[in-house]
């Protein structure tokens, strides 16, 4: 029996349509990306997270020459604030990555693997995160939950 998924995101046309936060949340990233360390892949991504006490923190992705040493953005700013903030929650996560110089329009969502880190705060925090993730320019894509882009997820509760 073949079965269909729906997932829900929404589209946010431009920087422009963004409100306060996410647009300083945008910025962060942004800018944060500038601080990659992706010289095999050129490819740039930077993150910034927003805490439930109102601090942002952020991160861009860190590459080594020994595969898969390297760490994406997502999960540098997720587990330095997991040790800094342990027990505060995150509330948005805001992605923006892509070729460093090439200003595509294509969003670029967090990889497989941040998903499930993403995932795993989730249930630690017994609380959803707000994604947004983007390239340097064009639409911005937003999702309610880690599970709208996992929704065959895999957690603790299988353990």
């Amino acid at each position: 029996m073949e079965k269909e998924i729906k997932i829900n995101f929404e589209v946010i046309p431009s920087y422009e349509q963004l409100s306060d936060i996410e647009k300083t949340l945008f910025d962060k990233a942004k800018n944060i990306r500038q601080n990659a360390y992706a010289p095999y892949s050129n490819f740039f991504v930077g993150c910034a997270l927003l805490l439930e006490n109102g601090e942002i923190i952020t991160g861009s992705n860190q590459e080594n020459a020994a595969y898969p040493s390297g760490l994406c953005a997502e999960r540098t700013a997720i587990f330095w604030t997991s040790a800094n903030y342990p027990n505060e929650k995150i509330k948005k996560i805001f992605v923006i990555g892509g070729p460093k110089d090439d200003l595509s329009s294509t969003p670029i969502p967090p990889c497989g693997g941040c998903r499930q880190s993403i995932l795993e705060y989730e249930a630690k925090q017994k609380d959803v995160i707000e994604i947004y993730f983007t390239s340097p320019k064009g639409e911005i894509i937003k999702t309610k939950s880690v599970r709208d882009l996992l929704p065959f997820s895999f957690d603790g509760t299988f353990l």
